[in-house]
């Protein structure tokens, strides 16, 4: 088993300011802290295990390649031997504004820094956390009331996204699985402590993950200053003057409005197409899980029929087709409910899916991941 990554090292790499380098490192530490739960609670997929290939695959953003390939499909058309017909040239016409338009360097590089972001927030928290619990709860023999108790009571109350309720329910689940003799009573308290910690995650995740998938579309203001100049090249600017004075007086214009709801009503559009056509999660072994298209899995035999009350009354909150994955794809990753509901199904499929525990790097990439160097090949 890998070393144990500790409070003080998931610290150090938190606040590292390198954001590639940054985040292999959370990608490793996620994978070092899934292997350690592992050997405390069984078989089976905890929370850290698909967050290692969240966080690589997050890293892919942060990089600036999985995005700026999408666009190119997505904005590039396909040119056949035979030529571009007069349809061709008019769409290859249309794409090319569309991509002068939409600013995709603009729109990779807001994108990367907002998943940076994310990727940093929820490994600050989330993985300090399990290094804390692996320290302070993973060692005891026998169940210890008073331990768990303590470390729990460290946890702030409250829902989050400022409270941590859903952590310390989570905690308590992991500590109970790992003296938990009964196969399925294990799986089903593994399961629920993944899903309140997942709802934890994206809830405290909302703002960023917004905020990447936005990232194509202007804020309402200077979309306006440039619509502005655009039809009134020689005084757009005495236009747009005053509109701010009418804003100073608090008595926003009817084009204003217009544009804030055209701006909301583009970027819902804009999302719909980004989670449909370049939402993935890669998982081992070459396989790619698209996020817009409902799971092509199914419940391992020991979480098809559900009895823990609680996990029960949590899944009638989260997830709207309870012992289906039918409409389990997400229409829009940007909303929380939407993408929780392919979370849930996705711990709850996969929880048994041994190659989710391999390693995320090559033992060569670990050892320059390590050494703080970003590694050559396939990351």
């Amino acid at each position: 088993m890998p070393p144990l990554p500790t409070i003080q090292q998931v610290d150090t790499i938190a606040n590292w300011r390198e954001p590639v380098l940054r985040n292999l490192q959370i990608t490793q530490s996620y994978y070092e802290l899934s292997q350690a739960m592992k050997a405390c609670t069984g078989a089976g997929a905890n929370w850290c295990t698909f967050a290692t290939w969240a966080s690589k695959q997050a890293g892919q953003t942060i990089r600036k390649e999985d995005l700026r390939r999408a666009l190119e499909r997505l904005l590039t058309p396909e040119v056949s031997e035979r030529g571009m017909t007069e349809a061709g040239q008019e769409e290859t016409t249309l794409r090319q504004r569309l991509w002068t338009v939409l600013n995709p360097a603009n729109i990779i590089a807001h994108s990367s820094d907002a998943v940076a972001r994310g990727n940093q927030k929820v490994f600050a928290e989330i993985g300090r956390e399990f290094a804390r619990f692996l320290e302070r709860c993973a060692q005891d023999e026998v169940y210890d009331v008073n331990n768990i108790t303590l470390f729990c009571e460290e946890l702030k109350d409250g829902d989050p996204p400022n409270g941590q309720r859903y952590l310390r329910q989570a905690f308590k689940r992991y500590y109970e699985a790992i003296f938990e003799a009964d196969v399925k009573k294990k799986a089903e308290l593994i399961l629920l402590a993944n899903i309140e910690i997942g709802f934890h995650e994206q809830t405290r995740l909302q703002p960023e993950i917004a905020e990447a998938l936005n990232a194509s579309v202007p804020e309402p203001a200077p979309f306006l200053q440039e619509l502005l100049q655009a039809l009134f090249p020689y005084r757009g600017w005495l236009v747009y003057i005053m509109i701010l004075l009418m804003r100073m007086i608090r008595k926003p214009t009817k084009l204003d409005i217009k544009v804030q709801t055209f701006i909301i009503s583009l970027r819902k559009k804009i999302r719909f197409v980004l989670t449909k056509n370049m939402m993935v999660l890669c998982i081992p072994e070459g396989k790619y899980l698209k996020l817009g298209e409902d799971l092509k899995a199914s419940f391992p035999e020991s979480l098809q029929k559900l009895n823990n009350s609680d996990l029960l009354l949590l899944l009638q909150q989260v997830d709207p087709t309870q012992n289906s994955i039918q409409a389990s794809g997400a229409m829009d990753w940007a909303d929380l409910p939407d993408r929780l509901h392919y979370i849930v199904d996705l711990f709850r499929c996969h929880q048994e899916t041994k190659d989710l525990l391999d390693m995320p790097f090559t033992e060569e990439q670990v050892l320059m991941i390590k050494e703080g160097k970003i590694p050559e090949g396939d990351l």
